[in-house]
């Protein structure tokens, strides 16, 4: 072969290796995240339901879905006729309204949930946490639980570099309920595998925290139920809306993260932002 030719077939096959390398690129992904959401005394779940259709990528729960108990009435009265159609792209954490029915079966069954309510799943280049915060249920939140251990586990098997996890009950908060320490186990162990993100619903209002042992996270209970008014804006604290419906829309890229809540129809609040994964 000719130095000509062997140079362009050296050229040629460079071409395909970059096209093969761009081709196998992970794209960036959308997470759609909510909670506290559907009721029969309440139409913001309604107008929740109609912005989420016209969004893409899943859906991450954050728990309270069907208001009262979790029925599978209230279900099929109060989730299904806005929010049936959405259910094939839901992954949900469940709420303590879910085990107002005894068990939280209904919503188990429904979404097809792993029994103790906690599983991890991969999306794009991020890997995604989904934690019980109804402690009481499934053995305890402490160090050493179950669940301790298998997110323990689970962090260890995943050394990805961009981690998102989402639980019901928040860590921090400035509203109703407020901050509860029972889930610093949760913390300590995500800030220790370098996590980025946490979201959280159980408040029924948007709050973003600068990040706090490096996590930025989220309480997004904005889902329709009804608003809880803030009281004192805890130290770290940086974005707090109490009366917009809406959802916290999330694009994760390999190394990075971009966020955006996106209130309902009328709505006016606002807030966005990226970063960089740890």
């Amino acid at each position: 072969m000719s130095p000509q030719r062997r140079a362009g077939a050296v050229a040629v096959a460079c071409a395909f290796v970059l096209a093969g390398s761009a081709n196998t690129a992970i794209r960036p992904a959308t997470l759609i995240a909510v909670g506290d959401i559907a009721s029969c005394s309440s139409d913001g779940d309604e107008q929740t339901a109609a912005l989420v259709s016209t969004l893409r990528g899943p859906i991450a729960v954050l728990g309270d879905i069907a208001y009262d108990n979790g029925t599978a009435a209230e279900f099929a009265n109060c989730f299904d006729p806005n929010w049936g159609p959405l259910v094939p792209r839901i992954r949900a954490a469940l709420g303590n309204h879910e085990y107002n029915s005894g068990t939280a079966a209904v919503a188990i069954d429904r979404f097809r949930l792993p029994q103790n309510g906690w599983y991890s799943y991969t999306l794009g280049a991020w890997h995604v946490i989904v934690l019980n915060s109804n402690c009481d249920k499934v053995g305890g939140c402490e160090r050493g639980s179950p669940q301790w251990r298998w997110l323990q586990a689970d962090l260890a098997a995943h050394p990805t570099r961009c981690t998102l996890a989402y639980w019901h009950h928040p860590r921090f908060s400035s509203g109703e309920h407020g901050s509860d320490v029972a889930y610093a186990p949760f913390w300590d162990l995500l800030s220790r595998a370098k996590a980025d993100v946490v979201l959280q619903g159980h408040d029924h209002d948007y709050e973003r925290f600068a990040p706090l042992r490096g996590i930025r996270s989220f309480v997004v209970g904005t889902g329709g139920r009804s608003h809880y008014r803030f009281t004192t804006a805890r130290p770290g604290s940086v974005a707090r809306n109490d009366d917009a419906y809406g959802v916290l829309r999330l694009t994760l890229e390999p190394g990075r993260y971009g966020w955006s809540f996106l209130p309902v129809r009328g709505g006016t609040f606002r807030d966005t932002g990226t970063a960089n994964c740890r």
